[in-house]
């Protein structure tokens, strides 16, 4: 099989590169107690979209350090008894998808919410706050600061979470039976959201983001979805003078770091020639997750549409079973 990065067997044995902060656990602890602080609160408009069965929403709720974050939210019109509901977490640096195409997901039984990143192409706001380079490059958004709370990935990882926890305490929703998925960006979001979100039931990430920056780097693949990499190194750090701090900095939102967190059981695809989110640094994540897990393979493929592969993963999430 073609082979970019590692064999199969060596990507199983990877435990990742980046440097873990110490206090990791602490920092994501106080982080979560900060974002549950704000309750569950949200308001739902009506969107233009709608469908005789199904009611089609824009839901607003207010995230950490003040940010109004949108989520397209879908159900059905008619619900006799709690349901399933699933988080979708799009790609990067996009938007939700349309209504038209989440409705698949409200056919296969579940209550739908399908989160906005904060200053990406949706309508979730990003208030900004910190120094340094703004114009683009979500990543090193904070870096400058040299304090982790500053990391806008820390915030977009906290709207996972408290998107989750909005859904889980809908009266319509089972909040036992509460499942995410989405690719790219999408896929380590939903890496971070079961992290932060001991509850959720199954996830299904597609080739996932986020995940052992140091690896990108050393494997010259910082570039396109990772080009801020190197553009920050050669703005801010041209000689490399703080290569240890910053990439220990991006430690805390390096979801290799936080995968041994995760309670839900795994699907996740890789495609084997991927260059944009290297299958290594996949595994970096894949490999320190403790509970049940599994790995669908496209061994042709890259960073790209994958035959098949939102029917298997629709397939696995609506197995879940009520704990």
């Amino acid at each position: 099989m073609p082979i970019v990065d590692m064999p199969v067997e060596e990507l199983y044995a990877y435990k990742g590169m980046n440097p873990c902060p110490a206090d990791l656990d602490a920092f994501w602890d106080r982080s979560v107690s900060e974002m549950e602080t704000l309750g569950t609160a949200f308001t739902l408009e009506e969107a233009s979209f709608q469908t005789p069965q199904v009611g089609c929403y824009h839901l607003y709720f207010t995230g950490v350090n003040g940010a109004r974050i949108h989520a397209k939210f879908l159900r059905p019109r008619h619900i006799s008894a709690p349901m399933p509901a699933l988080l979708v977490f799009h790609g990067y640096p996009g938007k939700s998808p349309d209504y038209a195409q989440l409705l698949a997901h409200v056919q296969a039984g579940f209550i739908v919410a399908a989160m906005d990143c904060r200053g990406q192409a949706g309508l979730s706001e990003d208030v900004g706050g910190v120094k340094g380079n703004t114009q683009c490059g979500q990543i090193i958004r904070g870096l400058e600061e040299r304090r982790p709370e500053k990391l806008l990935y820390r915030d977009i990882f906290l709207d996972t979470a408290q998107l989750a926890r909005i859904l889980m305490a809908m009266p319509e929703v089972d909040e036992t039976r509460v499942g995410a998925m989405g690719g790219s960006q999408g896929g380590g979001l939903t890496l971070a959201c079961a992290a932060l979100t001991p509850g959720l039931n199954r996830i299904a990430p597609t080739f996932p983001f986020l995940c052992d920056y140091r690896r990108v780097w050393d494997m010259d693949l910082d570039v396109n979805a990772y080009a801020e990499l190197r553009s920050y190194f050669r703005s801010f750090d041209p000689r490399h003078e703080r290569e240890e701090e910053i990439f220990t900095l991006l430690g805390y939102i390096d979801n290799q770091h936080l995968a041994h967190r995760i309670r839900a059981e795994v699907m996740m695809f890789t495609g084997l020639i991927d260059t944009i989110c290297p299958p290594s640094t996949q595994f970096a994540a894949y490999n320190k997750i403790l509970s049940p897990k599994r790995v669908v393979f496209y061994p042709d493929f890259g960073h790209e549409y994958l035959p098949e592969a939102d029917d298997l993963a629709l397939t696995f999430l609506m197995g879940m079973q009520s704990h």
